[in-house]
C-alpha cells in the first residue's frame, strides 16, 4: 500500500486542504475537521494513515517543544535538535500564553482582557520569531524543520492538544521554567506534563551539556504492560548511539513471576537495536537505588515507565524528584503506557 500524508494544522482554526493520497487514489479534505473533531470518518481516516506511516517508518519524528523563551527551553530544544540529527524530524516550537494574561493585575475586565490578549499574543509572535533566527545561526539540519506556534491556553492544555492532533512522538523540555523557585530541581509544569501528557516526556536538566546517550538505564520492576510504539522510539534513539540500555529491576525478590518474565521477552523484543544488559537490586529505596547506579555507571539518561498505580507512579511527585533531582544530572525520560 502506497500512503502519502501531509498536515498544516494552524492552532486558529483556520481551514487548510489536506491531500491524502492512498495507492494513487487522492482525496483531499479540510483539516480543521480532522483536528476539531467534526467529522468522525475523515479523524478515522487521518489516525488510521498516521498509524499506518509510523508502523512502516515513512513518517517524521514529531517532536513537541513547549518553550516559556527561557534559557532551559532553548536548551532543550538544542538537545532535541541534537539527539534526532539524523532522523527526519519535524519541531513544533509552542508558547502557551494565557497564564500570562490572566496573571496581570489589569485583566480585570472583558474589555482590558482582550486587549492584553492581543499584546501578549505580539510579544509571543515576537519572541518567536527571534527563536527561529537563533535556531537557524545554531541548527541547519536539512533533515529538520519547524513550526512555530503562539496560543492562548494554559501550558498543559495546549501540551495536550498539540500531542492529540498531531500525534506526537515525544514531547522535550527543561527540567524547569524561567519561573520556578530555584531551589526545585523540577518545575511544577514539567511534573504535570510527565504525570498526564499521553506521551512520552524527556526532561533536560538546567546547564546541561549535551553528551550522547551512550548508556541509558531503565528502571523497571517488569510488571507494567509496556506499549510498543513507546519501545520503539527508545529502540531507535538508543540504536541511532549504538547505546547500552541498562535494564535495573529493584526488588528483594530476584525471582520472577511468569507476568514477569513476559513483559521482560516483550522488552527484548521491541529493543533490539541496542544492546540489554540486565541488572537486580535489592534495595528497598528506589531513587536511592537509581541514583547509586547512575554514579557508578556513568549513565547518560534515565528512563522509567508511568504507569497507574505502579511502584514507580510515587516518583512523580515533587518531594520524590527533588530528592532525585540532587543527584540526576542527566536527562529523564517518562514512557508513558496508555494507549493512543
Amino acid at each position: 500500500m502506497r500512503i502519502r500524508f501531509c498536515s498544516r494544522p494552524e492552532i486558529s482554526g483556520r481551514r487548510v486542504a489536506t491531500r491524502l493520497s492512498v495507492n494513487n487514489m487522492t482525496f483531499v479534505t479540510n483539516l480543521d475537521q480532522i483536528v476539531n473533531h467534526q467529522t468522525d470518518e475523515y479523524h478515522g481516516l487521518y489516525k488510521s494513515c498516521q498509524l499506518l506511516l509510523i508502523q512502516n517508518g515513512s513518517s517524521m519524528r514529531k517532536v513537541l517543544i513547549p518553550t516559556d523563551f527561557s534559557e532551559n527551553a532553548f536548551n532543550a530544544l538544542k538537545y532535541a535538535c541534537r539527539v534526532f540529527k539524523d532522523e527526519k524530524s519535524e519541531f513544533y516550537i509552542v508558547h502557551a500564553y494565557a497564564d500570562e494574561v490572566y496573571r496581570q493585575d489589569a485583566a480585570n475586565e472583558r474589555s482590558i482582557l482582550e486587549t492584553l490578549k492581543a499584546s501578549t499574543r505580539e510579544r509571543s509572535e515576537n519572541k518567536l520569531k527571534q527563536m527561529e533566527d537563533q535556531l537557524k545561526e545554531y541548527a541547519s539540519n536539512p533533515k529538520h524543520s519547524y513550526r512555530f506556534v503562539s496560543v492562548f491556553s494554559n501550558f498543559i492544555d495546549a501540551a495536550n492538544d498539540l500531542v492529540e492532533q498531531e500525534n506526537m512522538d515525544i514531547v522535550v523540555m527543561g527540567t524547569r521554567g524561567a519561573s520556578n523557585d530555584r531551589n526545585i530541581v523540577f518545575g511544577s509544569n514539567t511534573l504535570q506534563v510527565m504525570r498526564y501528557v499521553n506521551c512520552p516526556v524527556l526532561a533536560i536538566p538546567e546547564d546541561y551539556e549535551y553528551q550522547p546517550p551512550k548508556q541509558v538505564l531503565f528502571a523497571t520492576n517488569y510488571m507494567v504492560p509496556y506499549k510498543r510504539r513507546e519501545l520503539k522510539l527508545l529502540s531507535e534513539m538508543a540504536g541511532a548511539f549504538q547505546s547500552t540500555v541498562h535494564m535495573l529491576y529493584i526488588d528483594s525478590i530476584k525471582t520472577l513471576s511468569l507476568r514477569q518474565e513476559d513483559n521482560q521477552e516483550f522488552l527484548k523484543t521491541c529493543l533490539r537495536k541496542p544492546e540489554l544488559r540486565f541488572e537486580t537490586t535489592p534495595e528497598k529505596e528506589k531513587t536511592f537505588a537509581i541514583t547509586k547506579y547512575i554514579l557508578h555507571n556513568d549513565i547518560d539518561m534515565l528512563v522509567i515507565v508511568n504507569s497507574r498505580h505502579s511502584y514507580l507512579e510515587d516518583m512523580l511527585y515533587q518531594s520524590t524528584m527533588d530528592k532525585l533531582g540532587l543527584y540526576l544530572k542527566i536527562p529523564f525520560m517518562v514512557l508513558q503506557n496508555i494507549a493512543r
